[in-house]
């Protein structure tokens, strides 16, 4: 048997072990049917749906299971075996949005590519009186898809050898560090922590007067970096209904948003009492600086254009403190949901409140993303910081002719000349994929480049929020979702494992 086959059937054995699980899952809706049966929606038709998709999840895993030989894969095919995961997960998370609400199957799967990378992007409406069996499936495959990365392809990378090749930067930061000897140990202790803050998540939102169940989606949604929300207007919903708390459940969600989007191993050090790691090292930094740089922009670039600036030095009035914190808490909720890649609106981001520097600054933040290591999507601050050292040590050279070459140092390290080669490649590959998303999405749509380029900033960096209106995502026409639907995957697999498939060699 050829070598290419064998890799087919070893992806194979391992995607039925996944459809197997995925099969499991998928009952756990059920409980919310038997909640709120007879209630918007939910009953037999909901309950059917899952049940059949549950059926039709675990019989395919276990054909695939018991079919196709387990044998070791390679790097390259545990690639494959990533990125068709993700596909095959996708293509049945899609089927309860068919039956149950009637849904075509196309937008059905962008809705569940959307929530398994934990993008944000939806062509529902009428959230409000949707089945609440069905907000909380796209709300769990948020959370699953959050750390999934981090768990189950690891495990099975581990078992199969090259798990360190898998995910570039991120993965090698994760198998340098550990919290605990051992891949799985490792990984059991990130599932305990992320567990434990979704259920601290759900019990803050409900002493806050939040409706158990939005706090429940909520949580899957926040500490995920996702950004579903069980409410057309996402979080501004509880001020547009005059919550009494509205002001709190913001500030709670933009910290629940900062746990998502910091590397989970620097919660582990937190958590065993060590301080130090929320500022010891260089990514953390530049992940305090960036946030608090780019509210201060937003709060004075919205203030200028209201004119309270004006105000102040021309006559002297002084600004006022509500209007101020107003502006501060939606600039910086703004800039959390963006950067973390969560993608939960409490303003509109093309909205009036927000000025134009604070809408070119949000596409910046869309490719900026969060920290290696999180839930948070993006091209990671790290790799900022790499690509930043490496362009100071270019001047440096300029500056100084005939100077010893020096490496890329981050964190009292020299990074290895094949990783700033490898974060170099992959932030051309996104811009060419940022640039051809959005020449894509203009040539086939009535939209502006403005719009358009948002779109693919926002797939790739799995974000949500762009500046194309909810209702002209639901019309799009089937390609630019069809790019998008690449954008999200390419996105929140580090683009390598994707463009694999499309290598004949690879699967050889």
């Amino acid at each position: 048997m050829r070598n290419g086959f064998r890799r087919i059937n070893c992806i194979l054995h391992f995607i039925g072990g996944l459809l197997e699980i995925l099969g499991l899952i998928l009952l756990f809706p059920l409980i919310v049917v038997l909640i709120y049966r007879g209630q918007m929606g939910d009953g037999w038709i909901t309950a059917t749906a899952f049940v059949v998709t549950s059926l039709i999840s675990f019989s395919l895993g276990l054909v695939f299971r018991n079919k196709f030989k387990l044998e070791t894969l390679d790097t390259t095919g545990s690639m494959l075996l990533c990125a068709l995961g993700w596909l095959f997960a996708s293509a049945i998370g899609a089927l309860p949005f068919v039956i149950a609400v009637g849904l075509n199957y196309f937008d059905a799967y962008f809705e569940a590519m959307s929530g398994f990378t934990t993008t944000g992007f939806t062509v529902f409406s009428g959230l409000d009186n949707m089945p609440r069996s069905i907000l909380f499936w796209r709300s769990l495959t948020q959370w699953l898809g959050g750390i999934g990365i981090l768990s189950f392809f690891l495990m099975v990378i581990f078992q199969s050898g090259g798990a360190h090749h898998m995910f570039g930067a991120e993965s090698h930061k994760i198998s340098s560090v550990r919290p605990a000897p051992g891949l799985f140990h490792t990984l059991r202790i990130l599932w305990a922590i992320y567990a434990v803050f979704t259920a601290l998540a759900v019990l803050i939102l409900v002493i806050e007067k939040m409706p158990v169940f939005d706090a429940v989606c909520h949580a899957l949604t926040t500490l995920s970096t996702g950004g579903f929300s069980p409410h057309d207007s996402s979080i501004a919903f509880y001020r547009l209904t005059n919550h009494p708390n509205y002001r709190l459940i913001e500030y709670t969600l933009i910290f629940l948003m900062m746990l998502g989007g910091i590397n989970f191993l620097v919660h582990y050090r937190v958590l065993t009492r060590d301080f130090k790691a929320l500022w010891d090292n260089t990514e953390i930094r530049y992940w305090w600086r960036l946030i608090a740089g780019f509210t201060t922009i937003i709060v004075i670039d919205h203030l200028y254009k209201s004119g309270a600036f004006g105000a102040l030095f021309r006559d002297g009035t002084a600004i006022n403190l509500g209007e101020f914190e107003r502006t501060f808490r939606h600039s910086l909720f703004q800039v959390v949901s963006i950067i973390t890649s969560t993608g939960f609106v409490a303003r509109d981001i093309g909205s009036d409140f927000f000025g134009a520097m604070s809408k070119q600054l949000f596409l910046v933040m869309m490719v900026i993303g969060g920290c290696v290591g999180s839930t948070s999507g993006g091209f990671k601050i790290l790799r900022v910081a790499i690509l930043n050292q490496l362009i100071f040590r270019e001047l440096l050279k300029l500056r100084i002719p005939g100077r010893a070459s020096s490496g890329v140092v981050i964190d009292n390290k020299i990074v290895s000349e094949d990783e700033v080669g490898r974060v170099a490649a992959l932030f051309f590959t996104w811009m060419v994929l940022l640039l051809v998303g959005g020449g894509i999405t203009a040539l086939f749509s009535n939209l502006g480049p403005w719009e358009s380029f948002s779109g693919m900033f926002s797939a790739v960096g799995n974000i949500g929020p762009c500046y194309i209106s909810a209702e002209d995502m639901r019309n799009i026409r089937p390609v630019v979702k069809l790019t998008y639907i690449f954008g999200m995957l390419a996105g929140r697999l580090e683009i390598l494992p994707v463009l694999l498939l499309f290598s004949r060699k690879a699967w050889r």
